[in-house]
């Protein structure tokens, strides 16, 4: 999911934008990729599936969009925006109607059928990214972020509770907000409980990180 707009340059007068779906493609195509994995087919010998020619055809196109993707890592929005506009989303057109023309021919009991679907349903959320270049075909950088609470999921029994737990996400989600908006949660944690109860409830939006950040950094030019 995604609110529109995010933009911290926009500051506190930003009007949020409706709530829309943003869905990765890596979890589409890993749906595509296990009926066209050859690797994996070979390992698995005389009992392996037979390749599906169109999941095959699916990846390459996919990849294609990736490739380009991989080129436009760390340029700013709009340069994202200017290229996919330029050169993306004649690719996701083509698959599009590709997949399209080429799911009309299939069996609902295709195999390949199942992962077409699950795009062609959703093709709205999946191509989101076209139109804004703070998206991203992936969200692999969170799972990868998340990946020190599975590996220590042990450390999160002291919670005690359902809502302890609750409190903990919450608080852990609000650390990781910090640390991804360049402000040391420390800082800001200890700011803003110092201030909190002195705060309207109509301004408790200052005290998000990236307003809080731009406050402070108001001050510190004043």
């Amino acid at each position: 999911m995604f609110h529109q707009p995010l933009r911290q340059s926009e500051g506190l007068d930003r009007q949020p934008g409706p709530i829309g779906d943003v869905l990765w493609w890596t979890h589409a195509r890993r749906g595509i990729f296990k009926l066209a994995d050859i690797a994996a087919n070979t390992r698995r010998g005389k009992h392996a599936p037979p390749i599906s020619p169109l999941a095959l055809e699916a990846v390459k196109r996919i990849d294609a969009i990736f490739d380009l993707e991989r080129a436009l890592n760390g340029k700013p929005a709009t340069d994202r925006l200017a290229a996919r506009q330029e050169h993306s989303i004649a690719l996701v057109a083509a698959l599009e109607d590709w997949m399209r023309t080429e799911r009309a021919r299939l069996s609902r009991h295709a195999p390949v059928a199942k992962p077409m679907d699950y795009m062609l349903t959703r093709w709205d959320g999946f191509t989101r990214f076209l139109v804004d270049g703070r998206l991203c075909l992936t969200n692999n950088a969170a799972e990868r972020s998340l990946r020190g609470i599975a590996l220590g999921r042990k450390a999160w029994l002291f919670c005690g509770s359902d809502r302890g737990g609750q409190r903990a996400a919450i608080m852990y989600g609000l650390i990781t907000t910090a640390k991804l908006n360049d402000i040391d949660p420390q800082a800001w944690l200890a700011d803003v409980l110092a201030h909190i109860n002195d705060i309207p409830q109509s301004r408790l939006y200052e005290l998000l990180p990236w307003n809080w950040k731009v406050i402070r950094e108001q001050k510190i030019a004043a």
